[in-house]
């Protein structure tokens, strides 16, 4: 039989005849049994010996590919994960409701200096308000993070969602964080507010430690623990602010009507927050001696004393403005702390009757 290159083959199919003769030389090798030709044709013009390299090629080209988008992808998820746990703990490090508290009672003090002095205010005041809201915060995060810090054994029982307690921040991460809270608050106030406010700043910082610290760590005495937290948080705060405003205005510091009673509500209220604070952490403070007035009198007699305060705070502030209607604005102060009082009064006639309702149920 002659050769398939000897054969005459019209012109159209001469491409097709080079690309047949090829594979055929490449099958027929001495390591290599020779595959006949007309059946590599006949499944589809080439022989699947040709073609079963590339395609493993490609196959396996595809799965590196493949598996190293997996492997970005994990390595990316766990990156982003550490971040937003990281963020998280060091926002609950912070304890938030400390600084709605801090930041509400500051706003409200600049405000109404701003407000006395309209005809003084330029921009340069506001963004010098808020070097201050932030001098403050990093002051409150001292504070809380020193507390945590040395209370890592009751937070267990009383707080375990707390970072430190539950495992979420390492004590030399907590140390890193609170030095550089003090650092940036102190660095804040003694270039911007002058050294009247910053020996206020550091006073305030110095109390927050002897409430925490050994060998001082005066929480264990409940008079001092209430007396600190309502000075700080109380005069100190409301005073510092009041002044450094009235300072920056160019003004020297005089008190008025609504800045008194303002100085006035927040430090009994920062005196109730003192006295019922230790109301959830009965439990862990009896555990490690810890004298607390709810541990003292009683869960329920200090819920009583509190609640008591408060609504005295709320209608004194009602006779505030019924008594003083030139300085203080009838329409918004009464019916804000009426309702107030309102609601306080609701919550302590429903939980006291439903803890009576519990009592009875278990005799």
């Amino acid at each position: 039989m002659a050769p398939l290159a000897s054969l005459p083959l019209p012109p159209s199919t001469a491409v097709t005849a080079r690309f047949l003769a090829a594979p055929a030389i490449r099958v027929i090798s001495p390591s290599r049994p020779a595959l006949p030709l007309l059946s590599s044709a006949s499944a589809g013009g080439f022989p699947h010996a040709s073609r079963a390299p590339c395609s493993a090629a490609r196959e396996h080209r595809r799965g590196t590919v493949r598996e190293c988008s997996r492997a970005d992808a994990a390595g990316a998820a766990p990156l982003s994960k550490t971040l937003l746990d990281l963020k998280d703990s060091c926002w609950r490090f912070l304890r938030p409701h400390t600084i709605r508290g801090t930041a509400l009672g500051s706003i409200a003090l600049v405000a109404r200096a701003l407000i006395e002095n309209s005809h003084l205010i330029n921009w340069w005041l506001i963004f010098k308000a808020f070097y201050g809201l932030g001098a403050l915060i990093f002051g409150n995060g001292y504070i809380v993070g020193i507390n945590q810090i040395y209370d890592v054994a009751i937070d267990k029982v009383n707080k375990p969602y707390l970072p430190i307690a539950a495992g979420d921040l390492s004590i030399q991460s907590a140390w890193l964080l609170v030095i550089l809270f003090a650092a940036a608050g102190f660095s804040i106030v003694i270039s911007n507010f002058g050294p009247f406010i910053t020996s206020l700043y550091c006073l305030g910082l110095f109390l927050g430690t002897i409430y925490s610290v050994p060998p001082f760590r005066l929480k264990r005495y409940p008079v001092a623990a209430f007396l600190i937290i309502a000075t700080v948080r109380g005069f100190l705060l409301n005073f510092g602010v009041y002044y450094a405003t009235r300072a920056a205005l160019g003004l020297t510091f005089q008190w008025s009507s609504p800045v008194a009673f303002i100085t006035c509500f927040v430090t009994l209220f920062a005196l109730v927050i003192a006295i019922t604070k230790d109301l959830p952490d009965v439990e862990g403070d009896r555990k490690y001696q810890i004298s607390t007035l709810a541990t003292k009198l009683g869960v329920r007699n200090i819920a009583f004393l509190g609640s008591g305060l408060l609504l005295a705070n709320y209608i004194a502030a009602i006779a505030v403005a019924f008594t003083m209607p030139q300085a203080f604005r009838c329409t918004v102060m009464v019916p804000v702390h009426a309702v107030l009082a309102g609601g306080l009064i609701f919550q302590v006639v429903q939980k006291g009757f439903s803890s009576t309702s519990g009592h009875q149920k278990k005799n």
